[in-house]
């Protein structure tokens, strides 16, 4: 498989008063599921139209391969994107939309085949996209950006519109493309997906970068050294950790998230005071919750407290 890399040199870009992205540098390595992910605003969209040609960097470089994307001689071989899915003639049969971009780049019309049933659109390509959901719209757009079998993949939202059962499928086939030796960066919202499905996690705010790290490690970090304590005797148990000198905050109707305190002197002090619990256990952040902190004062519009609309 040729050079499959992607790089973001100290990228700059700015629309009339406003600078979208500021000085990113990131490197999406061959073998790896990339998260790439900010809050709204950030930049994301930004970068991936300079990968893609789309928008050109007022200053620094975004590449394929080493190159950008003007410079490659058939992009479809060296780069496959899903950036809209919507981005569809109605008219137009799911398998005609390949056959054609297959013939433009001088691919076997037998590819179109091999990519269908590869996402499982082999029947719906027969029918005209103006009667797609919104899933099926998501593995057809796949299927194309999987059409000249390339060895760099830019994802926007890829499981946006699909069901349980899809959710399940798409991870693990951006799982395998990396594990060929692909680069795979996936642009999204869902924590949840990415924790699953990402081996590193790029992160930007206002433009900038804030973290560049494996997803493991994000998540010991932000772990920490906190413990996850399950107790029907809350009030007692704060009271008493408390006066051991633990932080304890309340996660749950009957959980506690302690600091400051080992578990095992936990389960001491609570035996000693005949404090009930059912659980005791180093706590596991979430992809979300290490994001969360990461991105706390990268938001462009919060909600006050109280409030019933959130701004976007």
């Amino acid at each position: 498989m040729s050079d499959a890399t992607i790089e973001v040199l100290d990228l700059r870009k700015r629309y009339g008063r406003t600078l979208a992205v500021d000085g990113l540098s990131f490197r999406v390595e061959p073998g790896t599921v990339t998260g790439f992910v900010g809050p709204n605003g950030a930049g994301k969209s930004t970068t991936m139209r300079a990968l893609l040609g789309l928008d050109a960097p007022d200053e620094g470089a975004a590449l394929i391969g080493g190159r950008p994307y003007h410079a490659l001689r058939t992009p479809l071989l060296e780069v496959g994107a899903l950036l809209d899915a919507a981005a569809l003639h109605p008219a137009r049969r799911g398998r005609d939309h390949l056959r054609w971009l297959a013939h433009s780049h001088g691919l076997p019309a037998g590819r179109v085949d091999e990519v269908l049933e590869q996402v499982g659109m082999e029947t719906a390509a027969r029918r005209r996209a103006g009667g797609y959901s919104l899933g099926m719209r998501q593995r057809l757009g796949l299927a194309a950006a999987l059409l000249g079998d390339p060895p760099v993949l830019l994802l926007d939202e890829p499981v946006n519109g699909l069901d349980p059962e899809g959710i399940q499928w798409m991870r693990t086939l951006l799982r395998t493309l990396a594990a060929e030796g692909r680069a795979v960066l996936v642009s999204s919202h869902l924590m949840s997906e990415l924790e699953d499905t990402a081996d590193h996690l790029v992160v930007i705010g206002r433009g900038r970068l804030i973290a560049d790290t494996a997803v493991s490690d994000l998540l010991a970090a932000a772990s920490g050294d906190r413990v996850r304590l399950r107790t029907d005797a809350r009030a007692r148990a704060m009271e008493l950790l408390t006066a051991q000198g633990a932080t304890v905050a309340v996660t749950g109707r009957d959980t506690l998230t302690v600091t400051g305190l080992r578990a095992g002197r936990i389960v001491e002090l609570l035996n000693a005071d005949d404090v009930p619990f059912t659980e005791v256990g180093a706590h596991r952040a979430t992809l979300e919750e290490a994001y969360m902190e990461l991105t706390r004062d990268a938001v462009e519009f919060t909600a006050s407290a109280g409030t019933d609309e959130v701004a976007s």
